[in-house]
């Protein structure tokens, strides 16, 4: 199949997705993960209709950015170090993976010094791995009222990476977890804090993931196929 035949069936398991939770397609931000996927291919998925697209690293996004420009709205979904985030802010226009108070002061100070706001998601780790980032299930919410207070950042939402588990039921739980985390920061109705978006689900899991309130998905296997 072809990328863009690719993208129209993914857009279909989106909508019987939704469908399935009583939602509408419209509320799903879909965010094409473009982690190795060549410059050409993520021309023709923007010439498709993709209209948001995920980089897992400053340095690989630096050099497509520089082609590709504000064609469409870049996420930064991987690990951001802080001596990366001088470079990472003018190409992204939403982290995902706010996941210690010292990047967040990292972001703040270059964000202030560029006169910009940054929209932020907290990447809480709702499952055991030890190769998974973020914070605590327990910290979220103290951690969202320290950093609410930082300039030149805005906390938007929240967002976790499920376990890589056969099943995507197993799953359920941990989406299950970040929605009611979500829930409770909301609740407690922090100043400059809205939580706007739930930042979970992929390829294998996101059907999953929008039963339990996702409305960002990370998809990149089931539109660009399998990276080298």
């Amino acid at each position: 199949m072809s990328l863009t035949d690719n993208i129209i069936k993914l857009k279909q398991r989106i909508e019987i997705a939704c469908k399935k939770a009583g939602r509408s397609p419209h509320e799903i931000t879909l965010v094409a993960v473009t982690k190795t996927v060549g410059i050409d291919e993520i021309q023709r998925a923007i010439d498709s209709g993709i209209q948001h697209i995920g980089e897992n690293r400053v340095q690989e996004a630096e050099q497509k950015f520089e082609q590709i420009g504000k064609q469409a709205t870049w996420h930064l979904i991987g690990h951001l170090q802080t001596n990366k985030v001088k470079k990472a802010i003018p190409i992204f226009d939403f982290i995902h993976s706010v996941d210690s108070l010292h990047l967040a002061e990292a972001i703040s100070k270059h964000a202030i010094q560029m006169q910009q706001e940054i929209p932020c998601l907290v990447e809480v780790k709702t499952s055991a791995e030890a190769t998974k980032f973020g914070v605590t299930p327990e910290g979220t919410l103290e951690f969202v009222r320290q950093i609410a207070r930082l300039p030149g950042i805005a906390v938007q939402g929240l967002m976790t990476i499920g376990a890589f588990l056969p099943d995507p039921e197993q799953v359920r739980p941990y989406f299950r977890m970040l929605r009611k985390l979500r829930d409770e920061v909301e609740q407690a109705g922090i100043d400059r804090v809205a939580m706007h978006y739930l930042s979970m689900g992929m390829t294998n899991d996101f059907e999953v993931a929008i039963e339990e309130g996702a409305n960002m998905i990370r998809v990149g296997r089931a539109i660009f196929g399998e990276r080298n």
